[in-house]
């Protein structure tokens, strides 16, 4: 099939002045009315993310939109794996008053967030929003999902095939906003040219396994080709929640 692609009403698009190495796309899916996703696409190559708001909780095309909007004021100057954190917190703290000041119980957004500098990758998230590295023509998580089903499959209760009809599947342990105190992972991975990293939420990776994403990576040449690819196959799958994908793919040339 050949969807459309609404752009999503939260995405944000900062203005550095590096060339681009990526693209995104985020659709409402098949079932839901809006889309509560929000992605940041950065023209410079540096700064690239996926929030994912949980609808569950209400408002939570807000918490999204407010993650995306704290990462993307940040300085144009270098940032570093530390600023990434200082933004999510404070994105963190700006839906908690948003929240308290709406007379809303509970909201928040799972995240992810890449950061490229030098010949380094760095990653911070909370949630299921996930990133993966297509090296090699071979797919590698790089995030670890925080939720109750990771954490059964951390404890050998629950295996890799029943985990996707697992009923607390969309239950996450870590979110933008659900408390006063944030947690955020953070890792640094190195690449090198012909990298291609994907930033993607749940609404992708809860209708396409890694063995399709893989496929689909082997067959096609560019990031924005790549997140049509993606997020169609998700619609295909039936895409009963918001999609969102970036797609950054490492050139000859390394971001500083």
């Amino acid at each position: 099939m050949t969807p459309e692609y609404p752009d999503s009403p939260a995405t944000r698009v900062p203005s550095w002045p590096r060339r681009p190495n990526g693209a995104g796309l985020s659709h409402t899916g098949h079932v839901r009315n809006r889309n509560e996703d929000a992605i940041l696409i950065d023209p410079t190559g540096a700064l690239w993310a996926v929030a994912d708001g949980m609808g569950g909780y209400g408002h939570g095309d807000v918490a999204a939109g407010l993650v995306i909007e704290h990462l993307a004021l940040l300085p144009h100057a270098p940032i570093s794996s530390a600023d990434l954190v200082g933004a999510l917190e404070a994105a963190n703290s700006a839906i908690r008053r948003w929240a308290t000041s709406a007379d809303v119980a509970q909201m928040g957004a799972t995240v992810v967030a890449a950061l490229l500098h030098g010949g380094t990758i760095s990653l911070a998230w909370a949630g299921d929003s996930r990133a993966y590295r297509w090296r090699d023509r071979e797919l590698q998580q790089l995030t670890r999902d925080h939720s109750v089903v990771q954490e059964l499959l951390d404890d050998g209760r629950l295996s890799p095939a029943a985990a996707w009809q697992h009923p607390q599947a969309h239950v996450v342990t870590r979110a933008i906003g659900a408390s006063d105190h944030l947690v955020v992972e953070t890792t640094e991975v190195s690449f090198c040219p012909g990298d291609v990293f994907i930033l993607c939420s749940d609404g992708l990776t809860d209708c396409v396994a890694d063995a399709e994403i893989a496929a689909l990576m082997d067959a096609v040449s560019t990031p924005a080709v790549a997140c049509q690819r993606l997020i169609g196959a998700a619609l295909d799958n039936g895409a009963p929640d918001n999609v969102s994908v970036i797609v950054v793919q490492i050139d000859g040339a390394a971001v500083s």
